[in-house]
């Protein structure tokens, strides 16, 4: 069991490790170009790819949909019952539990302990998560201006495109032309190693204040998302792999969207990055007795 848990977070502990390393060490890394190149490309890619190649049900599609909107909602009350508990500012605290990393921690994750079709349902959550981080974490980062602006970006934004070009393939069983499908395919191959890599040059030019609250608050958004996935997936009565991916990615550490949202909102960027920093370094203690607990009864 050791090794195969080695064998599963290994990838993603190294792979970030360089990236961290690479900026600590003082070498260029265009952040802002790669990040945009994976929103924009690669993710799109991956998640057409990801869902043209596995079968997955539609129901266990709307499933992972609807679970992650309830823990996401549950993860959001949390949120403003401890903002008000260690009497911080709510639109800090609050999008720091509703938006995990279940991009550049939770999908490769999901695929290295549950395979394609554990990568795919990863995808299901992600998407929908995206949803509500480009509507919702936009509000509450103050970028948009109105209503319009708001739902006018979120249609505009290329991982909602590829959704509504995926749905039809979930649901009426549709296929991508060969030549699309090995496009998508070599596209979507860069998106995770980018994104690991991007994930470990953003936490280097992160610097730790507030390590107490961060330390508190960080355990408290991964095991309170864990329980949430847990508990929600149980009262849904998934299917053994579905409910286990569901855990794994409510369980992901504070997302680093945040912290560069709560920079362009200079809304307390530092305690954010601690909640960031913190919340990272402790799920990979955690994660290992999720999954020490998921994988024997999904594989």
């Amino acid at each position: 069991m050791l090794a195969e848990l080695f064998a599963v977070l290994a990838p993603v502990i190294i792979v970030s490790g360089i990236g961290y390393a690479w900026a600590r060490s003082g070498q260029a890394y265009p952040t802002e170009f790669i990040a945009r190149l994976v929103l924009t490309i690669g993710t799109p890619s991956l998640v057409l790819a990801t869902l043209s190649r596995t079968e997955l049900d539609p129901e266990a599609f709307t499933s992972m949909a609807l679970g992650c909107v309830l823990v996401t909602a549950c993860m959001g009350l949390f949120g403003v019952l401890f903002s008000r508990l260690f009497r911080q500012q709510w639109k800090v605290l609050v999008p720091a539990f509703l938006f995990p990393n279940t991009g550049n921690m939770g999908l490769p994750i999901s695929l290295y302990a549950f395979g394609e079709h554990g990568l795919a349902l990863g995808v299901a959550f992600f998407l929908t998560l995206s949803i509500m981080q480009f509507s919702v974490g936009v509000a509450l980062s103050g970028r948009a201006t109105s209503t319009r602006e708001l739902l006018g970006n979120l249609l505009r934004n290329p991982i909602m495109i590829s959704l509504v070009v995926a749905l039809p393939m979930i649901f009426w069983n549709l296929q991508l032309p060969r030549w699309v499908a090995n496009t998508v395919g070599l596209l979507g191959g860069m998106t995770i190693p980018l994104m690991l890599l991007t994930l470990g040059v953003s936490l280097a030019s992160i610097r730790l204040h507030h390590l107490g609250s961060g330390l508190v608050l960080g355990a408290l958004r991964i095991m309170l998302g864990a329980a949430a996935g847990w508990g929600i997936g149980a009262a849904m009565g998934l299917e053994p792999l579905t409910h286990a991916v569901l855990v794994v990615q409510s369980a992901m550490p504070v997302a680093v969207f945040n912290y560069l949202f709560a920079i362009r909102a200079n809304r307390s960027p530092e305690q954010v990055a601690s909640l960031v920093m913190c919340s990272t370094l402790l799920a990979i203690g955690w994660l290992p007795l999720i999954l020490a607990w998921w994988m024997p009864r999904v594989n």
